[in-house]
């Protein structure tokens, strides 16, 4: 796997440790932010995916268009 340095911001603590740490657990760390890195990327989806998603959601759960104008209109 090839890999390539980044530079990342952390709060001191998270620094010092990931610093004092021995060079096996450094790169358990770099592994383990690499995996969550590409599962935060393969997550990611447009607002409007998100919006369906929402509405097909609503409609299943019986939300019709006259009951959410009965519900906005409170």
């Amino acid at each position: 796997m090839e890999t390539k340095e980044i530079k990342i911001c952390v709060d001191a603590e998270s620094a010092r440790i990931y610093e004092s740490a021995i060079f096996a657990d450094r790169q358990k760390l770099d592994a383990l932010l690499s995996l969550r890195l590409k599962e935060f990327a393969r997550k990611r989806r447009s607002l409007e995916a998100v919006m369906s998603d929402i509405s097909r959601k609503a409609q299943a759960r019986g939300l019709t268009p006259e009951v959410l104008s009965d519900l906005l209109n409170e």
